[in-house]
């Protein structure tokens, strides 16, 4: 890591709905600037965005894709200067839940349902 790089602390559950608490990295690449978490096992590392902030929205992104949820950052550094807790939190709404699709018993069921009527 580069010192004038930022650094942000990330917060929220992960896909098996355990709190955890991280720092992300940033590092310089040849064309733009990548985000690192390291967590447990967990090593992800974006694509090369063209910005830092970029960067985080895409590791948020890719985290969120895999079940993590109520994420939440907070920068802690920037351009190597340490902020503390001075900066406000950032939350980063999770995606709305993809639909399940009606099985056949329940397709049949929702056939038989009374329905309101307007007398």
């Amino acid at each position: 890591m580069e010192e004038h790089l930022d650094k942000h602390q990330l917060a929220g559950f992960d896909s098996r709905e355990r709190g955890f608490s991280r720092p992300v990295v940033f590092e310089q690449a040849e064309i733009g600037y990548r985000a690192i978490l390291r967590y447990e096992t967990v090593l992800r590392k974006t694509e090369p965005q063209p910005t830092q902030d970029d960067a985080l929205r895409m590791l948020i992104h890719t985290l969120q894709s895999e079940g993590y949820r109520q994420l939440r950052s907070q920068m802690s550094f920037r351009n190597g200067v340490y902020l503390g807790s001075q900066e406000l939190w950032v939350e980063y709404p999770d995606p709305a839940p993809e639909p399940e699709p009606l099985g056949f018993m329940a397709r049949l069921m929702n056939r038989f349902r009374p329905r309101a009527t307007n007398e």
